[in-house]
């Protein structure tokens, strides 16, 4: 201890280093152990060992520590502790012993890319893992495994939903990837909150749940490991709910994607490949991305444009043959474990080769609130599961339609229930006395059109007499005119013959 102090006060770093170096090299010429380093840093980038070990090693700290390292980043939930520099940590696997230690350097300062931004370091950290020599294709082919499989999982389970959305700005990184932004998602929304049909919910859940046990079976079809919904329905019907409770159940990223912003094809698929594995891809609204909707529907619109665009440069744009390739081409299987939702209010408005299985495997059709749905939103907002008025509203419910997002707001109005419930029986009742009215109108405009159709029809018919009757008139005089020219014609030939009667005695 004595000459380390001496030598740490008086000696150059540099001559220090060289007999550290040296001395270590001349012990380990006699030593039956092995020492791997496991850097922090591989170039610029994170090193996965280096973390997955920081995580395997804070799971199994004991109270040996005398020093550990506490960390919260604002995007994390919960409090990290981990192994301070100079520490030590002994493992046990498969019998083997395995020791720890984690070693930090001064260095000049340089920049590293986190996981979040580009941050500056003056230190070089690493990990330095001994073990007998024996126990190296141990160390290699099963105990690192290992460590990456637990630190896996228990990522997962540390894990904070984000919700990215398309940057708006141009100023992307010279790499051309961070064009993604995210925030931390907070919903609450999950399939037991969810005001939807029991069945439905029960068949999504096995539908994801067998999604993501089947890798293997994607590789073995040779088929990209994604999957495909359509969420179809009417305003107010729950889709973006069940796109949080989807989120929510498996811990997914979730990745919103507004086309309005997306300027061409190109920048459409650097946005795919710049997506994280185990993520959903969300287009909500596709309905309302004219360049999506039914081809035959729009041709006739798109050979007016092209007159009028003929004479300026044609603009980049996003394409449904992009947008198809983007789904479902080549470029849809840069990543694994992915899924992608749309959202649309008017199904038949879609071009069908973008809805087609392959493409949007399972269509959920989100209808207006049922009995099983209000009686969920019943105890969801109240903490009741039964009440005297439940099957007036259940009665009215199946006269009525009317929306989850509408049973909501009205059951968030009061505390008491009996106010709650006769509110809402009070607002579908008005829903029901417009709805009616609505229908009158639209039956007395009806009503109204046809009889305007058939006062048009007896005009036009009264008309088409009007004009028979003067083409027979004026036919009849013709023929008139004709047998009179005829008579006219005859008298003078009779008169002629007379004449020439005469002649031809005289």
């Amino acid at each position: 201890m004595v000459v380390r102090s001496v030598a740490r006060d008086y000696l150059p770093p540099e001559f220090r280093d060289y007999l550290y170096l040296g001395f270590r090299n001349f012990i380990n010429k006699f030593s039956i152990y092995l020492t791997m380093v496991i850097y922090e840093f591989n170039g610029f980038r994170d090193n996965e060992i280096y973390n997955a070990t920081e995580l395997y090693v804070a799971a199994r700290m004991s109270t040996d520590f005398h020093r550990l390292k506490v960390i919260k980043n604002p995007t994390q939930k919960n409090i990290t502790v981990t192994m301070e520099v100079n520490e030590d940590f002994t493992d046990t696997f498969n019998g083997a012993k395995f020791y720890w230690s984690s070693v930090s350097k001064k260095t000049p300062t340089r920049q590293y890319d986190g996981h979040d931004s580009r941050t500056s370091r003056t230190d070089l950290r690493w990990l330095e893992l001994t073990f007998h020599r024996d126990h190296k294709d141990l160390v290699l082919n099963e105990y690192l495994p290992f460590i990456l499989n637990e630190a896996e999982m228990k990522k997962k389970e540390q894990k904070t939903v984000k919700l990215f959305t398309v940057k708006t700005n141009s100023s992307y990184s010279k790499m051309g990837t961070a064009k993604w932004k995210s925030v931390n998602l907070d919903h609450p929304a999950s399939f037991a909150t969810l005001a939807m049909d029991a069945d439905m919910k029960e068949m999504v859940k096995k539908d994801l749940d067998r999604f993501v046990a089947r890798r293997e079976y994607y590789r073995k079809v040779g088929k990209a490991w994604k999957r495909g919904y359509l969420l179809h329905g009417p305003p107010g019907t729950g889709k973006s709910s069940l796109i949080a409770a989807i989120v929510n159940y498996l811990n997914f990223d979730i990745y919103d994607l507004e086309l309005t912003d997306i300027k061409s094809n190109s920048e459409l698929r650097s946005l795919l490949v710049a997506t994280a594995n185990r993520s959903i891809l969300v287009v909500e609204d596709i309905d309302c991305s004219v360049e999506l909707h039914d081809r035959v529907a729009v041709e006739a619109a798109k050979a007016v444009g092209r007159k009028k665009r003929e004479n300026y440069p044609k603009e980049k744009e996003v394409t449904l043959s992009g947008f198809l390739n983007f789904v479902d081409g080549l470029w849809s299987s840069c990543g694994d474990e992915r899924i992608i939702i749309f959202t649309t209010n008017r199904k038949n408005k879609l071009d069908p080769a973008l809805i087609r299985p392959g493409r949007m495997d399972l269509h959920i059709h989100m209808s207006y609130c049922t009995p099983c749905g209000f009686r969920l939103l019943a105890s969801n907002y109240l903490g009741i599961t039964q009440h005297d008025l439940f099957n007036q509203i259940e009665d009215l419910m199946s006269e009525v339609n009317v929306t989850p997002a509408e049973v909501a707001e009205q059951l968030l109005k009061d505390d008491d229930p009996s106010v709650v419930l006769d509110g809402l029986i009070k607002f579908i009742d008005v829903k029901r006395k417009m709805n009616e009215e609505a229908k009158a109108k639209r039956k007395e405009k009806k009503e109204a059109k046809r009889k305007m159709n058939e006062e048009a029809e007896a005009k036009r018919n009264e008309k088409e007499k009007e004009e028979a009757e003067a083409e027979a008139e004026a036919e009849t005089e013709v023929e008139t005119a004709r047998k009179e020219k005829e008579e006219a014609k005859i008298k003078v030939t009779k008169k002629e013959k007379e004449k020439a009667k005469l002649d031809a005695e005289k």
